[in-house]
This record gives structure tokens, C-alpha cells and sequence, in this order.
């Protein structure tokens, strides 16, 4: 099982900004919202990400419009993902 930092998204304009994140990355790879959900799902590989040297978890939550991503630390919803620059 990988544990991955992720380091850069790609996103798409929508109503709820997690909602809009299509694509994580970090240090030579990319993987799509879809696979990145299948792999946590499936129990194959954890996704975090560092601010400021704290640790968020990147789980799944489902939303009105399907399954999406978005940064869990000390007890809470976080929107540190959003914060990263864009996958180039």
C-alpha cells in the first residue's frame, strides 16, 4: 500500500469547489478523482497532503452530486486541497 502526497490538483469550475477537483498529484504522478477514490476505497493507498508541517488525510465524502475529496485534520473537514497550486 503507497501512502502519497499530494502536492497539486487540476479542477473545473463548480458550485461546490470540491466537487470541482478532477485530477491530484505530487512527485511524478497524476491520478484522476475517480481513481484516487477507487484506490482509498479498495484499501490500496492513503492520499495526505502537508501545511504549514501538519498532515491532512484525503478521504472520500459523498456530496449532492456523487463521491468527492477533501482534506481531513485534527477532528476536522479542511479545505487545505484546495489550497494547492494546479497539477502542470
Amino acid at each position: 500500500m503507497a501512502d502519497a502526497r499530494v502536492t497539486c490538483i487540476t479542477r473545473q469550475p463548480r458550485k461546490t469547489p470540491h466537487e470541482g477537483v478532477t485530477h491530484l498529484g505530487g512527485n511524478g504522478w497524476k491520478r484522476s478523482k475517480a481513481e484516487v477514490i477507487a484506490a482509498i476505497e479498495g484499501g490500496r493507498d492513503t492520499f495526505y497532503l502537508l501545511v504549514g508541517g501538519e498532515r491532512s488525510e484525503i478521504n472520500i465524502l459523498n456530496g449532492p452530486n456523487g463521491k468527492y475529496l477533501r482534506a481531513y485534520a485534527k477532528g476536522q473537514w479542511n479545505d487545505s486541497l484546495l489550497t494547492l497550486p494546479p497539477c502542470i
